[in-house]
C-alpha cells in the first residue's frame, strides 16, 4: 500500500486518508475517490490529498478483517458484519468467555496491521454481548500477512462461550447452637440469587448437624437429583481432615483441594461425588460480593472442568475487593465519610415515538425538558452533572444555556443506549465514587428523589449500586459505582447495566421513589398527561 500526498490526477480508485471539505463537497476518510469526486475536487481548487493506493500485493481492510474471522475457531459467538476494518464478535448464549491467550498473543504479534482484542478469561457474558473485536489499522494489510495469520488462526480454537447450563443445585447448611437461624436464612438468599444469575436452579436446602455423619449422609441425598451440592459449614474449614471435606470422603467422594490463592475466598472445599461437583463453600460466600467460591461455582454451571491445578492458577489475580464484615479486613483503614456522586443527564435519543419531535425540547411550565432534568441534577448536588448530547445536540445544548452541566457528545448515539453510558463514563472525573444515570424525560423526579439515592450510596460506603423502583419494580435512574465503570464498555446497542446489575456479585439497594421512578414521555400523549406541552418552534 502507497500511503501520502497524491495528485488528483493519480487519485481515482484512491482510499482518502482524512476527510476532506471542498466547497460543498464532503468526503469522509475512507472514501473511494471516483470520477465525479475527482472532477468535484479539480472544480474546487484541490490538487492533492492524503490518500492510499492499494497495490496487488495488498487486501482492502474490511476484505481481511473477513478473512481473519473465517480463519478463527470460536464456538457460541457470532461474527458482525465488516465495516471500516471492523468485525466485532457477540455471545449467542449467557454462559463464561475462554480464549485462547497464546494464540491471540501470537496472532497480534504477526503484524501491527491486525488486532485481535478480547474480553479477560472466564468472563461472565450475557447473550448479545460483544466479547471480541477484529481490528484493521490501515486500510490494507499486504497478502502475506494475511495468509500467515489465516495459517496460524485455523490452528486451534482462539475463544468460545461456554453456554450456561441450566444446573440444579442442592444447598447443605450444617448447624451449631451459636449459629442464628437468621444467618443461615440470609445464606440462602444470597446463594440462591447467585445461582439464578448462572441460569440454574436451587431445588432444595438440608441444614444437618455439623458433624461427619449427618453430613455425609445429607451429602449422598442431594447428589442424587443434582448437578453440584454447595456446603456451608458452621465453622470454617481448617485442615483437609476437617468435618466437611471428612464428610465428602465419608459419602464416598473425592477431594480434589483444600484452599485456594483467592482471598476472600482462601477455604474452599472443591470435592467431587458420582461424577458431579461437591464444594464446600468458604464463609465470605455467604456475603453477595464477589470471592474465590464465585470464580468456582461459574464455570461448574457453565460445564468448564475445575480441577486442582486450575485452582493452583487462581492467585494471579486473586486478590480481591474487601468485604467489609469479615472479622480480620486485610485493610484496616476507615472507608471514606462521604463519597462524590456524578449524575449523568442522559439526553442523546432520537425520541423516534414522539412523531418527529424532540420530546426533551418539549417544555413544562416554560422550561424545555432537557434543562428541567439538567436543573433538578444540578439541585441534587451532583459533582458534576454530566449532559449526555447526541440527537439535536445543538438545539438541546442551547437548552442549557448557563447552567453549570458538563457537556458530553455522544456521536454514536443512534446505535443506542450503551453509547451513552459509555460517553458518560468517559466524562466522570477520578474524585466520583459513582454515577448516577438520570434519563433525561423524566419529570415527576425531584431533587429529594437522587438525594435520597445519593445517601443510602454513601451510607453503604459507595460499593453498591442504588436502583429507584416503584411498588417493588426497577426503575430509573440507577446509580453505579465505580466498581462496574469498565464492564460498561463491554456493553453494546441499545442496552443499558441491567445484566451487570442482576447477575448477583455486586450490592443492589433499591430506593422505593412511587411514581416517579416509572413516569417518562415517550409518546404525545404521555407527554401530555405530564403536563408538557410542545412549543410551535419544535412542532
Amino acid at each position: 500500500m502507497i500511503f501520502g500526498e497524491t495528485s488528483i490526477e493519480d487519485a481515482l480508485g484512491a482510499i482518502l486518508g482524512h476527510s476532506t471539505h471542498a466547497g460543498a463537497l464532503k468526503l469522509k476518510k475512507g472514501h473511494v475517490l471516483a470520477v465525479r469526486d475527482i472532477e468535484q475536487l479539480r472544480e474546487a481548487g484541490v490538487t492533492k490529498v492524503i490518500a492510499a493506493r492499494l497495490q496487488e500485493t495488498d487486501m482492502e481492510e474490511n476484505a481481511a478483517a473477513q478473512k481473519v474471522t473465517r480463519a478463527l475457531q470460536w464456538f457460541g459467538v457470532r461474527a458482525g458484519p465488516a465495516s471500516t476494518g471492523r468485525v466485532n464478535c457477540y455471545a449467542e448464549r449467557a454462559g463464561l468467555f475462554t480464549v485462547d491467550a497464546d494464540l491471540i498473543h501470537a496472532i497480534n504479534a504477526i503484524d501491527p496491521s491486525v488486532t485481535i482484542a478480547t474480553l479477560k478469561p472466564f468472563e461472565r457474558v450475557e447473550q448479545g454481548q460483544m466479547v471480541a473485536t477484529i481490528k484493521i489499522i490501515p486500510f490494507a494489510v499486504a497478502v502475506s500477512v494475511m495468509e500467515t495469520i489465516s495459517e496460524l488462526a485455523r490452528s486451534r480454537t482462539a475463544f468460545g462461550v461456554h453456554g450456561f447450563a441450566g444446573s440444579r443445585v442442592g444447598l447443605i447448611q450444617t448447624m451449631l447452637p451459636s449459629l442464628k437461624a437468621t444467618v443461615l436464612d440470609k445464606t440462602r438468599s444470597v446463594i440462591e440469587k447467585r445461582i439464578a444469575a448462572n441460569h440454574g436452579f436451587l431445588t432444595s436446602e438440608l441444614r444437618p448437624a455439623h458433624a461427619s455423619e449427618p453430613l455425609s449422609a445429607a451429602i449422598r441425598e442431594l447428589q442424587k437429583a443434582n448437578d453440584i451440592v454447595i456446603v456451608f459449614g458452621a465453622s470454617a474449614v481448617v485442615d483437609q481432615a476437617d468435618v466437611v471435606p471428612a464428610s465428602i470422603r465419608e459419602a464416598g467422594g473425592a477431594v480434589h483441594h483444600v484452599g485456594m490463592p483467592v482471598d476472600p475466598g482462601n477455604l474452599l472445599v472443591l470435592g467431587e461425588l458420582g461424577g458431579n461437583a461437591v464444594i464446600g463453600a468458604p464463609g465470605c460466600a455467604r456475603s453477595p460480593k464477589e470471592n474465590g467460591f464465585d470464580w468456582v461455582l461459574e464455570r461448574l454451571m457453565a460445564n468448564v472442568p475445575v480441577t486442582k491445578a486450575d485452582i493452583v492458577r487462581m492467585g494471579v489475580g486473586g486478590l480481591l475487593m474487601e468485604i467489609p464484615t469479615r472479622p480480620q479486613p486485610r485493610d484496616p483503614r476507615p472507608p471514606a465519610a462521604r463519597s462524590n456522586v456524578a449524575i449523568a443527564v442522559l439526553a442523546a435519543g432520537q425520541s423516534t415515538r414522539m412523531k418527529g419531535y424532540n420530546k426533551l425540547l418539549a417544555t413544562f411550565d416554560d422550561v424545555p425538558l432537557v434543562r428541567r432534568s439538567a436543573m433538578t441534577a444540578i439541585e441534587a448536588d451532583g459533582h458534576p452533572v454530566i449532559a449526555v448530547l447526541g440527537y439535536m445536540a445543538e438545539e438541546c445544548s442551547a437548552a442549557l444555556d448557563g447552567l453549570n452541566v458538563v457537556t458530553a457528545l455522544n456521536k454514536d448515539y443512534a446505535s443506542g443506549l450503551a453509547s451513552s453510558l459509555q460517553t458518560a463514563i468517559r466524562h466522570v472525573p477520578p474524585s466520583a465514587d459513582g454515577v448516577m444515570m438520570l434519563l433525561a424525560d423524566m419529570p415527576a423526579l425531584s431533587a429529594a428523589d437522587l438525594k435520597s439515592m445519593i445517601s443510602r450510596f454513601q451510607n453503604a460506603g459507595g460499593q453498591s449500586v442504588v436502583r429507584a423502583t416503584y411498588e417493588g419494580k426497577r426503575g430509573n435512574p440507577v446509580l453505579l459505582p465505580r466498581l462496574l465503570f469498565d464492564e460498561i464498555f463491554s456493553l453494546a446497542g441499545d442496552v443499558g447495566a441491567r445484566h451487570l446489575i442482576e447477575r448477583g456479585d455486586i450490592p443492589v439497594i433499591d430506593v422505593e421513589l412511587g411514581e416517579a421512578a416509572a413516569t417518562d414521555v415517550d409518546t404525545p400523549d404521555m407527554l401530555n398527561r405530564a403536563g408538557g406541552t410542545i412549543p410551535d418552534t419544535i412542532r
